[in-house]
């Protein structure tokens, strides 16, 4: 059996970006039920997306709600990877993570970028 294609999702930007979030997410979750181990790496601002309560605030016009689309990325085994100093500069600690969200180290994020197939950036 061949080895499933592996995707990796960036987000650098959250709310001010909200259409790109919603998007991202959506086809990142597409990409899972189409059978490829898919991730989403959350890199600068993009942390805010996995905040408790900020996922609330997220919406694009004629879209699902992006705290939606998160949880059923999360729900499919989508793995939601988040900058560990990213999170610190924004005075977060990982508990602050919505559950099933990974705070990784700069080295574990490298090696994620570098592990996928095809990265994708938003």
């Amino acid at each position: 059996m061949p080895e499933r294609e592996k995707l990796l999702f960036i987000f650098t930007a959250a709310g001010d970006r909200a259409e790109d979030a919603v998007t991202g997410t959506t086809l990142a979750t597409v990409s899972l039920s189409m059978g490829s181990d898919v991730a989403i790496a959350l890199l600068g601002y993009g942390t805010m997306l996995a905040k408790k309560g900020y996922a609330e605030t997220v919406h694009a016009p004629e879209r699902q709600p992006f705290k939606k689309l998160l949880a059923e990325f999360l729900e499919g085994g989508g793995r939601v990877l988040c900058c560990k100093p990213c999170i610190k500069g924004r005075t977060m600690e990982p508990s602050d993570l919505v559950e099933g969200v990974e705070s990784v180290t700069a080295v574990a994020m490298s090696e994620e970028i570098a592990a996928a197939d095809k990265v994708i950036s938003f």
